[in-house]
């Protein structure tokens, strides 16, 4: 004797369908409302380092790691930095040896985007590249997040190869802090270097391959996109800075009009 009919219920997917919508669509608001412009160092000129590292007396190599959320333009600053041998886009900081950049946008292998930054100590100090870090390459005041990019592989970290790096990194943080170079409190960690696993082949050089990218699309500053101007040539580390604080105001005067952003970040202007 055959039981029951299982009861049908067609209703119940579409259900589900229309509540996993309204779940992303709210996370997505929410991301959008936590979003804020990049701080704008209130410093007219960025300052230098109190404690650095001199210039070696010969052409060498050393190697950094930044994390400062998307690492498409973070590597687009640091590989037109005179000094600067190699930026590579990669990932830092966690627990799985070669992640994908699929695991790591899930922020389960506590992993951060990062660049790997090779540089020549003879051309340009450790306390140059933190200058670019701090004024250019991203806001070192957003906890675990840059502009609506939001989680752990977002956060801003310093990964230092040697105590030399550390002791350079700290201080320069307690200096900026104490100077109110931002209105909030720099909140990036130094940590020390464990592994760096370089990003899939298209994300490298992302910046160019993509120039026209709405993600990355740049804001004018004196007459050329930042694009444009690293394609005309090195950038000189005080020539950047420069065009950090310039485009960390024009940021903030495009926010303040409502125009909304897809990534916030002082170096990438993404309007």
């Amino acid at each position: 004797m055959k039981g029951p009919a299982p009861v049908e219920r067609p209703y119940l997917g579409k259900l589900l369908a229309i509540a996993v919508i309204v779940m992303f669509f709210a996370w997505t608001a929410i991301r959008a409302l936590g979003a804020r412009p990049a701080e704008t160092p209130s410093a007219s000129v960025f300052p230098k380092p109190t404690t650095d590292a001199p210039l070696a007396n010969s052409p060498a190599s050393q190697s950094t790691v930044f994390a400062g959320g998307c690492f498409w333009g973070v590597q687009a600053v640091f590989e037109h930095i005179k000094g600067v041998k190699s930026a590579t886009s990669g990932y830092s900081g966690g627990r799985v040896k070669s992640p994908s950049y699929e695991v790591v946008s899930m922020g389960v292998t506590g992993h951060a985007e990062s660049v790997q930054v090779t540089y020549d100590p003879s051309q340009i100090t450790y306390g140059q590249l933190l200058m670019v870090y701090f004024s250019v390459a991203h806001d070192p005041t957003q906890l675990n997040r840059q502009g609506p990019d939001t989680g752990s592989q977002y956060r801003s970290a310093i990964f230092y190869s040697n105590d030399q790096q550390k002791r350079i990194a700290d201080n320069y943080i307690a200096q900026l802090n104490s100077a109110a170079v931002y209105s909030r409190p720099i909140i990036t960690k130094v940590v020390p270097f464990e592994a760096f696993y370089p990003a899939e082949d298209y994300h490298q050089d992302y910046l160019k391959k993509n120039p026209g990218n709405p993600y990355i699309v740049m804001e004018y500053v004196e007459g050329q996109t930042l694009a444009e101007r690293i394609e005309a040539g090195p950038l000189a580390t005080s020539e950047i800075i420069d065009i950090g604080v310039q485009a960390a105001e024009a940021l903030a005067e495009a926010h303040e009009r409502g125009v909304v952003h897809r990534d916030i970040k002082s170096s990438n202007i993404m309007i």
